[in-house]
């Protein structure tokens, strides 16, 4: 139980500082990519879902890089999820990260001035038994305020049989929600359950196609199941926030500036990796 409490005070308050852990809406009102509808959807539920972004020989590129970048984590003793801050290493994932298409529908969510800060592959092998059990973003992150956008891209084709992710619609708008450190028995990937988190609503099952995008608040319930199917379930992850936004613990030296100014000058803007 100390542990739980110590770091529920790590994440509400860093140096002294209470972390806003509202949810701030979206203020675009001539978005260019998404239409208004979708920006209301987000403001409103927490998410989008179902945009394509790249097409199948762009994918299939893409997975063929993957495809390296993991047997070469497994060799190295790694695993399907060791692959985090990925921006930072290899070349591949920081053009993911930066890459127009992408930000500009991160932009429309966020506005202008825009920082990508993370890169994490999610990689569910078949038959792997981990889940992520409900959780949400902001929990982990010494950042404040509360203006992150997680871009999800499917690297493989993502449904309810392989384990896609699942969203729980509004359930952005309670604001920061208590959680539990994971025990041992849960398989979870991370290390936080939210428990009853389907009280607050019916979860909604995010079947992508190789190349759509999903993205959703840091502060939206979402989770997946464990892939009890025969193939593989890979995304990754990418994450943004408006410029204003305060990174502590050095996590500041993970952003990159991906559209307009940093005019806080907190964060690196680390050049791209050689490392390809």
């Amino acid at each position: 139980m100390a542990r739980q409490t110590e770091f529920a005070q790590l994440i509400e308050t860093i140096d002294d500082v209470p972390r806003d852990l509202a949810f701030h809406p979206s203020t675009v009102t001539e978005p260019k990519v998404l239409t208004g509808d979708q920006v209301a959807s987000y403001n409103a539920n927490g998410y989008v879902k179902g945009i394509q972004v790249f097409d199948e020989a762009e994918m299939l590129a893409h997975r063929c890089y993957f495809d390296v970048l993991l047997e070469k984590a497994i060799a190295e003793g790694g695993n399907s999820y060791s692959l985090s801050s990925a921006h930072l290493t290899y070349a591949g994932a920081y053009d993911l990260l930066t890459h127009p298409r992408i930000v500009a529908y991160v932009k429309d969510i966020l506005g202008d001035n825009v920082i990508g800060w993370g890169a994490h592959y999610f990689c569910k092998l078949p038959k792997d038994g981990k889940r992520v059990s409900w959780h949400q973003d902001a929990s982990y992150w010494p950042m404040t305020p509360s203006k992150t956008v997680t871009v999800w891209l499917a690297i493989d084709d993502a449904d309810v049989e392989n384990a896609c992710m699942r969203f729980i619609p509004t359930s952005h708008l309670h604001g920061h929600l208590t959680y539990h450190l994971s025990e041992e028995d849960e398989n979870n990937v991370l290390n936080q359950t939210v428990a009853n988190a389907e009280e607050l609503g019916a979860p909604v099952d995010v079947e992508l196609k190789a190349g759509e995008v999903s993205m959703h608040s840091d502060l939206l319930l979402h989770g997946s199941e464990a892939n009890e199917s025969n193939r593989r379930r890979c995304g990754i992850t990418l994450r943004y926030c408006a410029a204003d936004v305060r990174a502590y613990m050095g996590w500041n030296d993970k952003g990159v500036v991906v559209s307009g100014k940093d005019e806080t000058g907190l964060w690196t803007n680390p050049l791209r990796p050689e490392l390809d």
